[in-house]
């Protein structure tokens, strides 16, 4: 399969090392600068975080805005990351200090754009609105709207149950005009996944997470054909 860089640029809340099971892992030097950590059976992942650099897991990250900028440059241009197909940033909620040094780090390799998240009440609504509005002053393509947390499917009779509200991520993206590529339910088994590091797309594959979570890859992946072609 294709080769991926995951950069989680969550500076003050790491979680990638702990979802992919590699918070016990460290990243070494090279002439090329840090090595990231390789991941799956085939090294297909390539993983940098700050959670890799602390001493210990609960030291808190408290920076400022210069030294936040700094890190996030260092962690694009001087982290060997290899030829990658694609790199998958992840970033904090919000429009701060992380998200405009990654939008100028990256604007020189032309970033395909941004996957924005959503649950489905008015709140998150309202914050994505924001973000959406971000996009459009750095001019960052938005790819889609995902609507998380959609529902909770009960993992016994599979009936559907909309704890939250319904609906706010595809009417933000109707809006904005932009694509709504899918929602993604409430899965005990995904949250399970992603507490213990395991292999939910081995574990699981029957499981509703999962077809969402597929159809909204395909269309991130059918994107990044068209704009190739």
């Amino acid at each position: 399969g294709p080769q991926v860089g995951i950069l989680d640029v969550d500076l003050c809340g790491p979680s990638i090392p702990r979802m992919l099971r590699a918070q016990a892992s460290a990243v070494h030097q090279c002439d090329r600068g840090w090595l990231p950590v390789l991941l799956g059976q085939d090294h297909s992942i390539s993983l940098m975080s700050i959670g890799f650099l602390l001493e210990k897991p609960d030291e808190a990250v408290v920076w400022r805005g210069p030294k936040k900028n700094a890190l996030i440059k260092q962690f694009v241009s001087d982290v060997a990351w290899g030829d990658l197909d694609f790199l998958i940033v992840d970033t904090p909620p919000g429009t701060s200090d992380e998200h405009i040094s990654t939008v100028e780090a990256l604007r020189p390799y032309k970033p395909l754009g941004a996957v924005l998240v959503t649950t489905p009440q008015a709140v998150s609504v309202g914050d994505v609105r924001r973000e959406l509005t971000f996009c459009k002053k750095t001019g960052l393509q938005v790819l889609g709207i995902v609507e998380n947390m959609s529902g909770f499917v009960c993992p016994h009779c599979s009936e559907c149950t909309n704890i939250f509200s319904k609906g706010g991520g595809e009417e933000l993206a109707k809006h904005a005009g932009v694509p709504f590529l899918g929602c993604v339910p409430l899965d005990p088994q995904l949250c399970q996944s992603l507490e213990e590091g395991t292999d939910f797309i081995q574990e699981f594959p029957k499981s509703s997470a999962f077809s969402a979570l597929a159809h909204i890859a395909q269309q991130v992946l059918d994107r990044a054909s068209e704009q190739s072609c």
